[in-house]
């Protein structure tokens, strides 16, 4: 089976749109731009778009390229006070020589949209999931949607960054798989992967996994996102793989738009903290 992240995708979107008209007020979600790097341009736009097709408002702040760490807080702070607006983004990268992770700490941590917030990421280690990174958030709720329960199961990530691997390996615990995490230093990288009924691939390394290194049933997610030649391909060689695993996500068209999706819901999750913290 090809798992189809675009229909995925839809059907959270569906449910976040529901969410969002129970609410009795329009959510909004406030995304930071700082500089003129295409590629985060075009990112800014798809989510915008996800906000209109499930009814949450967005704007966005546009900060030229000299601008500075302390300016950077200062937007980010003056979106924290507003009612309105009820998750706050701040787009990555930044210009070289600003540090994302103190901008980042100034988010309020109930419109952190993202989870990136050290005190979220605290919470998911926790056990106490609440607003957590997106990727990770909407494979988890891609599996549960499949009827695929973690419980017992043996998963391997390979790629322990903070965006993806760390945050999904404590997510897959927290559901009680065994989780084993590999990286550029693991030594024998099939024979992690061989043992893997979950096998998540975010290592930015184009056509890594090959079909003799996946277990012949698995699961497979590929986040990767590289640009080969023309084309935009994984880390999984996919039709090598496609023949082994039960299910495998493509590349595009796969865990993009769920992870898309997941932010449109942790908006809508946002909101509804926000209106409690209230008493609305």
């Amino acid at each position: 089976m090809i798992i189809d992240g675009k229909a995925l995708a839809s059907e959270l979107e569906a449910e976040t749109r529901r969410r969002v008209e129970r609410l009795g007020r329009r959510p909004g979600l406030a995304t930071i731009i700082v500089g003129d790097n295409p590629a985060s341009m075009m990112y800014v736009r798809i989510k915008h778009s996800a906000c209109d097709r499930v009814g949450i408002r967005s704007e966005n702040a546009r900060l030229p390229e000299g601008t500075s760490l302390e300016e950077i807080v200062g937007t980010i702070e003056s979106l924290n006070k507003r009612e309105d607006v009820s998750g706050v983004l701040l787009q990555l990268p930044l210009p070289r020589g600003l540090d994302p992770s103190r901008a980042m700490a100034a988010i309020d941590p109930t419109k952190d949209v993202d989870g990136f917030h050290p005190m979220n990421m605290g919470s998911l280690l926790a056990g106490a999931e609440g607003l957590v990174p997106c990727t990770p958030k909407g494979i988890i709720w891609a599996l549960e949607r499949l009827g695929v329960s973690l419980e017992g199961k043996d998963a391997v990530i390979v790629g322990h960054s903070n965006v993806v691997g760390k945050p999904l390996a404590a997510m897959m615990l927290n559901r009680n798989a065994t989780v084993s995490v590999c990286h550029v230093f693991t030594r024998d990288l099939a024979a992690h992967t061989r043992n893997a009924e979950i096998l998540v691939v975010a290592a930015g390394v184009p056509g890594l996994i090959r079909g003799d290194m996946v277990r012949p049933g698995a699961y497979v997610f590929d986040v990767g996102i590289n640009r080969v030649g023309d084309r935009t391909v994984g880390d999984v060689e996919f039709d090598e793989v496609v023949k082994v695993a039960a299910a495998v996500t493509p590349v595009p068209g796969g865990v993009g738009p769920l992870t898309v999706s997941t932010l449109m819901s942790q908006t809508a999750t946002a909101a509804e903290m926000q209106m409690k913290r209230n008493g609305r």
